[in-house]
């Protein structure tokens, strides 16, 4: 399976998109500029363009790169000869793809934090905060973003093992990161007068929903990072224990889902 994760990791360094997204990239050097335009909170602008580039180009090699990796293989039929000339089973060739795509998206992650730490404390020299920035805050949230999108790729390797397009897995894992990054808004919602007067069956479809879709707004920790305000240690360790399991789920249905699949 290492192998498998080693070559799914050279893969991906050669694909168009991650070379797209390395383009993309290039926006962080002008950070420090645009956020001038605040006047007043620099630094917290600074903080804020940073952390949304980061989510940005994350969740397009998530969905892309988690979408197409394991379908590409089946199409060019390059499964069927590691598991026919290999002694490696499936449910590892699954989480040896998997393993790869996430290593290359906590990479990446690790790559575009120091980009954005970089141009935080170019923009901190050049307009001093108010308050002094927690340089932890900011790592820590954009780890927290990035195991966000580990767990999205999960979601994306999940949807690759039934699917014989890449219709699915791309527009699948889309629709699943906006549904579970707004189910804790709605559960908010029936908890206000106003929800309370929803039929019990919207309620009851919303709180489904709410509770088998991952809840990707627990992982967004923006707010601590640009107010500097004071992190949580249960909270940060529940919600990676909360992914964790996640992933796990994710992983063993998708496993066994892609060994009773039938390869043509």
């Amino acid at each position: 399976m290492i192998k498998i994760v080693g070559i799914t990791f050279q893969g991906v360094l050669r694909d168009k998109v991650f070379h797209g997204i390395l383009l993309v990239a290039g926006l962080f050097l002008f950070i420090p500029s645009a956020s001038a335009f605040s006047m007043r909170q620099v630094p917290q602008l600074a903080i804020t363009l940073s952390l949304s580039l980061t989510s940005f180009l994350l969740l397009l090699l998530a969905v892309f790169l988690g979408g197409t990796s394991l379908w590409k293989d089946v199409e060019r039929r390059y499964t069927h000869s590691v598991l026919g000339g290999t002694p490696i089973s499936r449910a590892s060739y699954v989480l040896g793809k998997y393993s790869g795509v996430s290593l290359f998206v906590m990479a990446t992650a690790f790559l575009l934090g120091v980009l954005s730490l970089a141009a935080i404390w170019f923009a901190a020299m050049a307009y001093p905060p108010d308050r002094p920035l927690l340089w932890l805050n900011i790592l820590i949230a954009v780890f927290f973003d990035a195991l966000k999108y580990v767990l999205l790729v999960a979601v994306a390797f999940l949807l690759s093992t039934v699917s014989t397009s890449f219709f699915l897995p791309i527009f699948g894992t889309i629709a699943t990161f906006l549904a579970g990054s707004a189910t804790q808004n709605v559960y908010d919602y029936l908890q206000t007068p106003q929800g309370e007067q929803l039929s019990a069956g919207v309620k009851a479809a919303a709180l489904f929903f709410y509770y088998m879709l991952p809840n990707f707004s627990a992982f967004d920790l923006k707010a601590n990072a640009i107010y500097s305000l004071p992190l949580d240690p249960g909270g940060l360790l529940l919600t990676f224990a909360y992914a964790a399991v996640y992933i796990a789920i994710l992983l063993s249905s998708a496993s066994l889902l892609f060994t009773r699949r039938e390869l043509q």
